[in-house]
């Protein structure tokens, strides 16, 4: 049995420690409208109208430490940008609040960038190439690679 193939993720919850703090994150340096709040506990954040995209609360972790390094759960949440200018135009604002980059990558299928979020809830931020461009060998076997991502070229088209 396998998934559906027009099966997608729909939107990811994150537990943080201070919730005005992420809110601002994700509103204001990641672009995503806030769409509701429940009390002081939990907010919505949406791209284009949706309902959310983006679950934050404060349920089981108002004022708790990052994760520690070298523990399970979530690695990164990858957000998928339409096109170079608007990948660029996020990373503009990511840099522009001080946010470090901790990696960028040309993976051939797509150009990411990586950071984290103020509660160190890791951060992918990417487009993809149009599928015809992926790199495949000669028996079609896709071949994504790891190499470097010029931020400069990239920030030209914010």
């Amino acid at each position: 049995m396998t998934t559906h193939p027009d099966t997608c993720v729909g939107h990811i919850h994150l537990r943080v420690s201070d919730l005005d703090r992420a809110v601002a994150f994700y509103r204001d340096v990641m672009g995503f409208t806030l769409t509701q709040t429940y009390g002081r506990q939990a907010a919505f954040l949406s791209a284009g109208g949706y309902h959310h995209h983006i679950g934050l609360n404060t349920w089981e972790s108002r004022g708790g430490p990052p994760p520690s390094k070298g523990s399970t759960g979530l690695y990164h949440v990858a957000f998928l940008y339409p096109d170079r200018p608007a990948l660029a135009a996020t990373l503009q604002r990511v840099l522009d609040a001080g946010v470090p980059i901790e990696g960028a990558a040309d993976h051939g299928v797509s150009e990411a960038v990586y950071f984290s979020d103020p509660d160190g809830n890791g951060i992918e931020i990417y487009r993809d190439r149009a599928e015809p461009d992926w790199p495949r060998d000669a028996t079609g076997t896709l071949g994504m690679v790891n190499d470097p991502l010029d931020l400069d070229v990239l920030l030209a088209e914010a």
